[in-house]
């Protein structure tokens, strides 16, 4: 018999010790805030912040054929991934639809030529992900393992991130480039040091076993607290990958969308070896996209202060142009913001008169360009 009670994270305890608002998300218990969102989201974009992860979907892919597997699997050309790298990608179904985005690192190569990858997908699809990838093993010389109850994973964001890492541990951070990871201690806990992030930010991925997560959040709150860091909980979250132009899952991408309606055609490579799932039906959507541009992904600014819905249409000239995929008030800029596909012809920054029919009434909005926050270098 099924149950529908919550998954908790290891730091499950932790969060309720320091008063968060818990939430359901993808079935797991989280924090969604400690106190002010707004403070939870400015000390990322000016300190640091701390977030639980855990419930990030982890499956681990090994063998011989391993890269040829993920290679068939997935859009991208995973087997030119070099060791200690970690590339963006997504799975598509046979009819293209996205099936999920995600993270591949490639974490060894043995003498004997196995390779060992760990795909992260997120945590509403991680089920389906390690299913699809589970049927499409079939005939190659590889194992699919469900890692998720393995790992706990925390993430360090924000510009004093690198600072407070690297009092913990004696790994390279100084080499260790954006899209890269690396095995290392922290705080004297065994990690996989990740430099990835979702956030807009310089950051971490630390990957641990469960029963150390306590014991190196604990670490990495001490030696942040001469810089401000901040734990932080998934509605900061969301706030920064909006400003920072970045897709969710179930909001700009889903099954109803290719990766080249989604505007992220570069990530699917044609040109890699042998066939991969949905090849042939994401070759037409990329010749349909070249001759018919489909709805594109922009940024929206309000002039006013209403806050734009996901779901909300998007309006021109009294007609319905496009709909909002996520919106929210965002704290760095000042003003409520949205991502949204719109028809290509109103799809330019500044395009004039576009407005979102928010309950009735047409607010205006100015077209920009993604992403709406680009930290400095």
């Amino acid at each position: 018999m099924s149950s529908t009670a919550p998954r908790h994270t290891a730091l499950d305890a932790l969060h309720r010790v320091l008063g968060a608002t818990m939430t359901d998300f993808a079935g797991w218990d989280m924090p969604l805030r400690y106190g002010s969102e707004r403070d939870e989201h400015n000390a990322v974009r000016t300190r640091a912040g701390l977030f639980d992860l855990s419930h990030m979907g982890e499956i681990t892919v090994t063998g011989p054929q391993a890269a040829q597997l993920l290679n068939h699997a997935l859009v991208g050309d995973i087997a030119s991934v070099g060791v200690g790298r970690a590339r963006y990608t997504m799975i598509c179904r046979e009819d293209g639809g996205i099936l999920d985005d995600l993270i591949v690192y490639r974490l060894a190569e043995t003498e004997a030529g196995s390779s060992h990858y760990m795909v992260v997908a997120n945590a509403s699809n991680a089920q389906v992900v390690l299913d699809a990838l589970v049927e499409r093993s079939s005939g190659f010389d590889a194992e699919v393992r469900d890692d998720r109850d393995a790992y706990a994973l925390i993430a360090l964001q924000g510009p004093e991130s690198p600072g407070v890492l690297k009092s913990l541990t004696d790994a390279g951070l100084d080499g260790l480039k954006y899209y890269a990871g690396l095995p290392g201690t922290v705080a004297g806990v065994p990690a996989l040091i990740a430099r990835t992030g979702y956030t807009g930010e310089d950051g971490f991925e630390l990957f641990v076993k469960p029963e150390h997560a306590v014991e190196l959040w604990q670490a990495l709150t001490k030696a942040g607290e001469g810089v401000g860091l901040v734990p932080c909980g998934l509605s900061c979250r969301d706030t920064l990958r909006l400003e920072a132009g970045m897709p969710l899952y179930g909001h700009e991408l889903s099954t109803s969308l290719t990766p080249f309606d989604a505007g992220l055609g570069r990530v699917v490579k044609f040109e890699k070896e042998g066939d991969f799932v949905g090849r042939e039906a994401l070759a037409e959507a990329a010749s349909r996209a070249e001759a018919n541009p489909p709805r594109v992904l922009v940024g929206l600014v309000a002039e006013g202060r209403r806050v734009p819905r996901a779901g909300y249409a998007v309006v021109a000239d009294g007609e319905v142009i496009g709909e909002v995929t996520s919106g929210a008030p965002s704290p760095t800029l000042g003003k409520p913001i949205a991502m949204a596909y719109v028809d290509a012809a109103h799809a330019a920054p500044g395009t004039p008169g576009v407005g979102v029919d928010i309950r009735g009434s047409h607010e205006p909005y100015e077209v920009v360009a993604l992403p709406f926050y680009k930290r400095q270098k």
